[in-house]
């Protein structure tokens, strides 16, 4: 099932709300948020896609205060872009930072992404469950907004990796933070400065990937984890709150890597930024083909 289907597939769903970058949409039944990323001009992180997602999670929060903690049990973040989750950072927008020697606004942009990222980790401060869903590539940022759910789901057959070494730099919101807690700090470095785009059967065999559905059933994949999950809903909330205290990932360490990461970016050469426009020209012809 698509995204297009999700609606047919949520009968007792309200209906579907439609920003500019963002679809979002409640499902009464399951209690369940869906949000759904397409950034523009391509499926990135843009300040746009940023600034709704942000409005869309205090919204949340403030139903969720509202209602006791009782109006979501889950919140879905995926795409309603066909074959990609999303790109990763706003590399247009990188390179012109960069070309200016923009440190503020670099790092201003970092700090809207971990924002978002520490606050997915950490479900809120209430008693939800996030999960990403994956239906197609997931790069750089989006490889690392994929991870920061507490359950990942992927369909067979995407793509998902950290290019930024590619282009001499690395990726500097939560990817070494999130995989050096799920595979080691080991494999976490070598994943980074590889370079490799990995697929779902490999990251799920790694076990990055949570659970793996087959292609165009992600959907459904959800919606069975969460009917396991109300089985034994004590067992997986209380395991919830066993790897928040065993994972902790503070926002301190994340905004010191992301200024660490704003640093790195200004010592970018001229060849590396060619090697970036390039990726982002391999992008569009992938997206636009």
């Amino acid at each position: 099932m698509g995204n297009l289907a999700l609606l047919k597939y949520c009968d007792n769903a309200n209906s579907a709300v439609q920003q500019s970058q963002l679809k979002t949409h409640y499902d009464e039944k399951d209690k369940i948020g869906w949000f759904l990323m397409r950034g523009a001009p391509r499926p990135c992180f843009t300040l746009k896609l940023l600034s709704e997602i942000n409005t869309y999670l205090d919204g949340v929060i403030h139903d969720m205060q509202k209602t006791n903690g009782e109006k979501y049990n889950y919140l879905v973040v995926g795409s309603d872009v066909e074959g990609v989750f999303n790109l990763g950072g706003d590399l247009d927008l990188f390179i012109d930072y960069i070309k200016e020697g923009d440190r503020e606004s670099l790092l201003s942009y970092a700090l809207k992404c971990i924002d978002i990222l520490y606050r997915n980790i950490h479900h809120y401060d209430v008693d939800l469950t996030t999960i990403s869903l994956i239906q197609g590539d997931a790069l750089g940022g989006g490889f690392e907004a994929a991870l920061s759910s507490n359950v990942i789901i992927a369909e067979h057959g995407v793509k998902m990796g950290l290019p930024e070494v590619l282009f001499n730099l690395f990726p500097g919101m939560g990817a070494y933070s999130l995989l050096s807690r799920k595979i080691g700090p080991v494999a976490a470095e070598k994943m980074i400065l590889s370079g490799e785009i990995f697929t779902s059967e490999q990251l799920y065999e790694m076990g990055v990937i949570d659970i793996l559905a087959e292609k165009g059933e992600g959907e459904v994949a959800v919606y069975q984890y969460i009917k396991t999950a109300k089985r034994a809903d004590n067992s997986y909330k209380s395991m919830q709150k066993i790897k928040d205290i065993c994972n902790p990932v503070s926002f301190q360490e994340l905004t010191r890597i992301a200024t660490v990461w704003a640093d790195a970016a200004l010592n970018l050469t001229p060849k590396n930024l060619r090697m970036m426009q390039r990726l982002i020209r391999h992008q569009n012809s992938k997206i636009l083909s």
